[in-house]
Parts: C-alpha cells; sequence; structure tokens
C-alpha cells in the first residue's frame, strides 16, 4: 500500500468513529485477526491490553459508547509512510462510573493489509485513564 491510500484509510476509520457507526460496521474495516493493543492497566477498563481479532475493535466501539462520555476529541494530524499510519490527538472524556475526566494527548499507530487495518496500537496517559476508572 502507499501512503495516499493509508491516509485514505486512517481518515475513514475516524469518520466512522466520529459518525457513531456500529462496534460491528467500524471492526469491518479490520482484518480478521486485528492485532489490538491499547497498553495500561488491563484490569480497570475493558478495551486496555493487548487482544487478537476483529471482535477488540467492536467491543472497544460498544464498550465505549456505554462506559465513557467524549467531551472532546481533537485531531491534530494524520501522518502516513507506505507502511503505517498515525493519528495524533487530543481526547477529554468522563468515566461514566466516577465522573472523573481524562485529558490526555494520545497517537494511535494503525497498520495495514489488503486494504484494512491489521494492526491497532493506542498510546495514551494511561496513568490518568486507570486513575480516572477507579472510584
Amino acid at each position: 500500500m502507499n501512503r495516499q491510500e493509508n491516509i485514505r484509510l486512517a481518515q475513514q476509520f475516524l469518520e466512522k468513529i466520529g459518525s457513531g457507526a456500529s462496534g460491528v460496521e467500524i471492526a469491518a474495516l479490520c482484518t480478521p485477526d486485528l492485532d489490538w493493543n491499547i497498553p495500561g492497566d488491563s484490569g480497570v477498563l475493558p478495551w486496555v491490553g493487548h487482544k487478537t481479532g476483529r471482535e477488540a475493535m467492536s467491543d472497544f466501539v460498544r464498550d465505549t459508547q456505554t462506559t465513557i462520555e467524549r467531551v472532546r476529541l481533537d485531531i491534530k494530524d494524520v501522518l502516513a509512510s507506505d507502511e503505517r499510519a498515525v493519528i495524533l490527538g487530543h481526547l477529554q472524556t468522563r468515566i461514566n462510573a466516577t465522573g472523573k475526566l481524562i485529558d490526555s494527548a494520545f497517537a494511535i499507530i494503525l497498520t495495514f493489509a489488503d486494504g484494512k487495518i491489521a494492526s491497532f496500537l493506542m498510546l495514551e496517559d494511561s496513568f490518568a485513564t486507570s486513575m480516572a476508572a477507579r472510584h
């Protein structure tokens, strides 16, 4: 794949996330053996940790739609090479169960295979996320 195609796929992913598309619809953008990773305290929120399979994406979408309130999401840049795309941004989310706000910069690194997302790695302030999710 090339740089422009990777940017297009990353933007398509962002558009689906922003539109409130279902988890199944967004997971359809991924390979069946998606490599999913959001490093952090894997016991505190269901989407944190390393998983394999398209279900990780659909579960993430479903769980975030019910567990958090998106306060603000700013995409700062989408960068790409022939191998991957990187989405840089800033988010503010409120954990429904605790009412605590997470305010964090993030980077999402996507790699692609056959026009689909093959790996998803999100880097954020995992300490702040863990603290906000704890009662």
